[in-house]
């Protein structure tokens, strides 16, 4: 029984590595064709509202002439995956592909449709960064506007585990449970929030993915665990679909992630990590700042910046997220996706291992 719930996991990562693999240069033809990147380099505004001079110097050789919407590669192998199981074995009823299918709606329709909705909004993003002029959105979707999709997404599922499931508590790592009551609905959806604001982590060649990568895997490691084996096989499926990404993404990148990878895993992993916890009795949420440890210094970086700025008028980084401090300072941009690499593989053991013990 282990062996086929370890082929259930493994086979559809593989099918999603390949599917991405295959279909990339397609997808990159049509994209340099169509010279689907910002029409002008560098953010131009921070996020504390000021210029933003270091980040602009840094990318102003990247960003105009490097495509964007790379993250169709993860989110469309991950569909392609997953439909093109259920279309077999709805087609063809054998016992091959019926132990291969893994959408369920007790485990992986929540984050599947997390992932599909975010790509889909971080998909209408990107078109109007591409298309640069000519309307209010020019720069893309407001701030406010995707925080209110990843939060309306984050209402809805907070409500289905408070009501259709009966979830109103955390698990607290070598404790036990911490009942929240209906406040648990709010709390899901301020931890749905922080991490899609950890989607900043996105900006160097293959940064993005390589974290990310760590991150769903160690679930996947988990959900096996907890014998929630459709939700190990997602897991395992986006990270399949990561890998392709970063195949192409690697230093100097074909193409970036941007919001249509970013928003849908970063909603995808909210609601991933609520499922390995109390649903599955284990830690799922309280070990995500250990195992995603580096989303939570990037936003964390952030946060720091703008209240020093605000508060004593100077800065503590040379330019916020972090990671773009290491490349002011002088580290190639290679060395800091490489290191982040190995902590982000460090902590996702880590917490893999608390989440297992505690």
């Amino acid at each position: 029984m282990v062996v086929i719930d370890i082929v259930k996991v493994i086979v559809p990562a593989a099918l999603a590595f390949c599917i991405g693999i295959g279909t990339t240069p397609l997808l990159t033809h049509y994209l340099y064709k169509h010279q689907a990147w910002k029409k002008k380099a560098g953010k131009g505004v921070g996020y504390g509202g000021g210029a933003t001079p270091i980040f602009d110097a840094l990318h102003k050789e990247k960003d105009t002439g490097t495509p964007r919407l790379g993250g169709v590669v993860i989110w469309g192998s991950v569909f392609l995956t997953i439909s093109g199981i259920w279309f077999l074995n709805f087609f063809f009823d054998g016992a091959l592909f019926n132990k291969l299918e893994f959408l369920s709606r007790s485990q992986t329709w929540l984050p599947f449709v997390a992932l599909m909705v975010g790509a889909l909004v971080g998909f209408i993003d990107d078109l109007l960064v591409i298309r640069g002029t000519g309307s209010h959105f020019a720069g893309g979707l407001p701030l406010m506007h995707r925080l209110l999709v990843a939060g309306a997404v984050a209402l809805f599922a907070a409500w289905w585990f408070y009501t259709k499931l009966d979830i109103s508590s955390i698990h607290i790592p070598f404790d036990g449970p911490l009942e929240l009551g209906i406040f648990f609905i709010p709390f899901f959806v301020l931890v749905a929030i922080a991490i899609y604001a950890s989607g900043v982590i996105d900006g160097i060649d293959g940064l993005s993915g390589g974290v990310f990568a760590s991150i769903f895997t160690a679930y996947a490691g988990i959900a096996f665990y907890q014998q929630q084996i459709d939700l190990a096989a997602f897991c395992a499926t986006v990270v399949g679909g990561i890998l392709a990404f970063l195949w192409f993404n690697i230093p100097p990148a074909r193409f970036y992630m941007t919001e249509t990878g970013i928003m849908g895993l970063t909603m995808a992993l909210t609601v991933v990590a609520f499922m390995t916890d109390t649903l599955g009795e284990g830690s799922g949420v309280l070990v995500l700042p250990i195992i995603g440890f580096l989303l939570v210094i990037t936003v964390a970086s952030n946060i720091i910046q703008v209240i020093s700025k605000k508060l004593y008028g100077k800065k503590v980084f040379r330019v916020a997220p972090i990671h773009h401090h290491f490349e002011a300072i002088g580290w190639p941009g290679y060395k800091v996706t490489m290191r982040y690499w190995i902590l982000s593989i460090i902590f996702g053991i880590v917490g893999v291992i608390i989440a297992l013990v505690g």
